[in-house]
């Protein structure tokens, strides 16, 4: 049996102002990524409600990389088991590997008991001043005190992308004396290494509704976060769904991938992204392109089926009969678009691959305003 080795498909940035520039990058492209969101609401894309949940998930994404950029600001400069670096998947991904993730969330868990041993913010900036002033010295490990104890601080303010975000139920309205709720969630994929956010509609044909319903919502909230693998198609996850809840009837279900995000600087491409990068040959902020996909999976009618001493009501989903690929995928349709700056785009539309003639363009132009150009 052949083993697969992944970390050959991940690098560690090193370099401290690699790592920073890199930073910056994603501090934008999270920012940008707002104002695309609301640019699909405009064109129909999004309902509003759809809208400011994607523009959540993106802030908390920002957040993430703020306090990331937090505890590896200093860690380059050291020696020993305290020289750490940020660690990206190179392929297909551009993101920071899941065990970043997960090892942030664990940090999360202890922050407020080290904080409580930690000197202040305000302590250890005096104690800088006077190492500089007295031994004229670079206090580095003081300033890497002061990263750890910042980073902390952002873990415990909250509001970050973790490996698991929890379900969130909104109700919508009233359909023939059902509840129409709309469900979200989102998960830090551990094999892709990006996140994927989860939009369900459904509605709820119980007795009890289901933001009151511990036992019900405990088990539903379970079952969704162990389906959020981007290996299942839709069709599968929401049939899942409908056979396992027999008062809940999925109707929509949406599922959005973040990324990859490709750099001539930090990733390894393949295919006609590199030549576009290449061609582009951008400045260091301008390096890049973000992919993304909607998948969405809708359901065309509800059916009753009989058994001995039952019925039970099942949807019937709609696959596209036109779309090799939403066949494939489970779906109903896909959507794919890409966010890049304009030099990569205008190297894009001059050498006019194959295979991008479907994908909606998101161009960032001057102050980072984002234009649609189809």
């Amino acid at each position: 049996m052949v083993e697969t080795d992944l970390t050959r498909d991940h690098r560690a940035l090193e370099d401290e102002a690699a790592a920073r520039r890199y930073f910056v990058k994603f501090e934008r492209i999270t920012t940008i990524l707002q104002g695309v969101v609301r640019e699909m609401e405009a064109g129909g894309g999004f309902a509003p409600s759809e809208s400011a949940i994607l523009v959540d998930y993106a802030q908390a994404l920002s957040a993430s990389f703020r306090a990331l950029s937090l505890k590896y600001r200093v860690s380059a400069r050291l020696a020993g088991l305290a020289n750490r670096h940020l660690t990206i998947d190179l392929h297909e991904s551009g993101f920071p590997v899941f065990q970043e993730i997960l090892t942030m969330a664990n940090d999360a868990a202890q922050a407020q008991s080290q904080l409580a041993r930690m000197d202040s913010v305000a302590t250890l900036k005096e104690q800088m001043i006077s190492r500089i002033v007295s031994k004229r010295e670079v206090p580095t490990d003081l300033q890497y005190a002061l990263s750890q104890r910042l980073y902390l601080e952002a873990l415990g303010e909250g509001g970050l992308f973790w490996t698991q975000m929890p379900v969130e139920i909104d109700t919508l309205g009233d359909v023939g004396g059902r509840a129409r709720l709309r469900l979200h969630w989102a998960v830090y994929d551990s094999q892709m290494n990006l996140p994927v956010i989860y939009v369900l509609e459904l509605e709820d044909s119980g007795r009890t509704p289901l933001a009151r319903d511990a036992g019900r919502r405990a088990r539903l909230e379970t079952h969704l976060l162990a389906q959020a693998i981007t290996d299942l198609k839709l069709v599968t996850i929401a049939k899942g769904l409908d056979e396992d809840f027999a008062d809940l009837h999925p109707k929509r279900l949406l599922r959005i991938h973040l990324g990859p995000m490709y750099s001539h600087a930090y990733t390894l491409q393949i295919g006609p992204i590199r030549r576009v990068l290449e061609m582009a040959n951008a400045p260091e902020g301008d390096d890049w392109a973000l992919a993304w996909t909607v998948e969405e999976l809708e359901s065309a009618r509800a059916e009753i089926e009989k058994g001995w001493f039952s019925r039970s009501e099942r949807e019937v989903f709609q696959l596209d009969p036109l779309s090799g690929v939403g066949a494939e995928r489970g779906a109903t349709r896909m959507r794919r678009a890409l966010i890049l700056p304009q030099r990569p785009y205008q190297a894009l539309a001059e050498l006019n691959p194959p295979g991008f003639a479907d994908v909606r363009k998101f161009v960032v132009g001057v102050g980072d305003q984002v234009v649609v150009t189809e």
